[in-house]
């Protein structure tokens, strides 16, 4: 199975990603994350990706393809995948298809949107800020990915909606309920996929 979430920042990706994938046995492919460990290494990529990240601005195309790329091949990813926080806007939803072409891999399976008031979601990244001691989250940083986060990333809702590919979660429920709604989402496309 392929996944594709799709949501702001603080909408609650990453922890069902990481649910997900262990309940489907597929690859976590966390963009954020992995972008966050190759700063933390002081690799080039990471030392590149550091300057935009602090901004709160999207980290260029062409790094973070190299990143999906090299998930996309790992062993892990065989037996499907979630990307989760790619893509992110038009042009990178059209490198994921010819990535995914030039690897002779099938392209995505589903997209699920997370839905969470901007509100909620300020709560939720100053909360993590605290609590993880991320200093990229800062209040003008919350407040400027959520404005990119309906800029470019808010018209992949359509796209995705228009290939029939998109299924809507509310991710203000509780953790619980949130995995439970995806979980139902999910066997359905099985089922579908398998027929």
């Amino acid at each position: 199975m392929r996944i594709i979430f799709l949501g702001p920042n603080g909408a609650g990706k990453g922890t069902q990603a990481a649910i997900v994938a262990k309940n489907f046995g597929i690859h976590h492919i966390s963009t954020g994350e992995l972008l966050r460990q190759e700063r933390k290494d002081k690799t080039d990529r990471g030392q590149k990706a550091q300057s935009y990240i602090d901004k709160g601005s999207l980290v260029p195309d062409s790094i973070v393809l190299d990143i999906v790329k090299e998930q996309l091949t790992k062993k892990e990813a065989t037996p499907g995948w979630i990307l989760d926080g790619f893509p992110r806007n038009v042009a990178q939803v059209g490198a994921l298809d010819k990535l995914l072409r030039d690897l002779n891999q099938a392209s995505c399976d589903c997209v699920i949107n997370f839905d969470v008031p901007d509100s909620v979601l300020v709560q939720r990244l100053r909360k993590r800020a605290i609590k993880e001691n991320r200093t990229d989250d800062t209040p003008e940083v919350i407040r400027r990915r959520i404005q990119i986060f309906q800029e470019e990333t808010a018209p992949l809702i359509n796209l995705y909606s228009e290939w029939l590919l998109l299924e809507t979660i509310n991710g203000f429920m509780s953790k619980e309920a949130v995995t439970s709604a995806i979980k139902e989402v999910l066997l359905e496309v099985k089922k579908s996929t398998k027929s």
